[in-house]
């Protein structure tokens, strides 16, 4: 049985999205380690309480989780894949309920912002942040709480038998979340190889990105993410993040061989096989 590290409670979007990239390698066997926080999945592996961890990275609503950016690059665990989730937001109860019998809903706060149009049509409803959706569920549940409902996903009010009185109540329908497998027992052949994500440092001088993506871009390689981050105690520097897919291993080399002599510090944070 794997024991994969997740950032939150038994039947949250991080399982799911551990359960949907394990099941396609066709492992189902898996045991969950909660986390209170993202820190924590590091800290289950280095303990060894976790042979891998699944993180979230971004979200087509809300960005990027930014220091989530920085444990990428403080830790040595290599991102060895990645998995979409599309996130729906559930209003779930004890059975036997109505939404006009609810006084207050707990859930994460990311989940509060993705559903607060919903909640206009419901202003008797207090909102009430919690640590993570699944756990509000579980307290639902595990409480009797009537007159308190929760958000979270249909796996969680399936896992703690409540009822959903209103699916998807999301603003933005086109909501996914992306998140990365860090697994040291997996090994990508390098012919599945189609994506890298790479930390760098540039000269503090004028065109230095610029001349640094246009190398990329000779060398064809696809730019899906950018995201700097400030270098601290290094006035107006920068860390670089960056994302790109390409067509064929080699020709990724040959692009970081080209760049490699005009970056100051660099860091392969993974390569693995994009999924989509």
């Amino acid at each position: 049985m794997k024991k994969v590290a997740i950032q939150g409670y038994s039947g949250c979007f991080h399982e799911e999205a551990a359960r949907s990239f394990y099941s396609s390698l066709g492992e189902e066997n898996l045991q969950m380690v909660e986390c209170d926080t993202f820190d924590g999945l590091y800290q289950a592996i280095a303990k060894g309480e976790a042979e891998a961890a699944v993180m979230a990275i971004e979200n087509t609503v809300s960005g990027g989780l930014i220091p989530n950016f920085d444990l990428l690059r403080k830790n040595p665990q290599k991102i060895k894949g990645e998995v979409f989730l599309h996130i729906e937001q559930n209003l779930m109860a004890l059975p036997g309920q109505s939404i006009s019998d609810l006084k207050e809903v707990r859930t994460h706060y990311m989940a509060i912002n993705q559903t607060r149009e919903f909640f206009k049509d419901w202003p008797q409803i207090r909102l009430v942040e919690s640590e993570d959706t699944a756990k509000s569920a579980a307290q639902v549940a595990r409480e009797g709480l009537k007159g308190v409902g929760a958000v979270a996903s249909a796996f969680a009010a399936e896992l703690y038998g409540l009822e959903i009185l209103a699916p998807g109540i999301e603003t933005y329908k086109q909501n996914f979340t992306r998140f990365l497998i860090m697994d040291d027992g997996l090994t990508v052949p390098e012919d599945k190889i189609d994506k890298a994500s790479l930390c760098f440092t540039l000269p503090h001088t004028p065109g230095s990105l610029a001349h640094i993506l246009t190398i990329l871009s000779f060398y064809e390689m696809n730019l899906t993410r950018i995201q700097s981050l400030p270098i601290p105690g290094k006035e107006w520097q920068y860390f670089f993040y960056v994302d790109i897919k390409f067509s064929t291993y080699e020709r990724y080399q040959q692009a970081i061989a080209a760049v490699r002599p005009l970056i100051e510090e660099f860091q392969v944070l993974g390569e693995y096989t994009s999924a989509l």
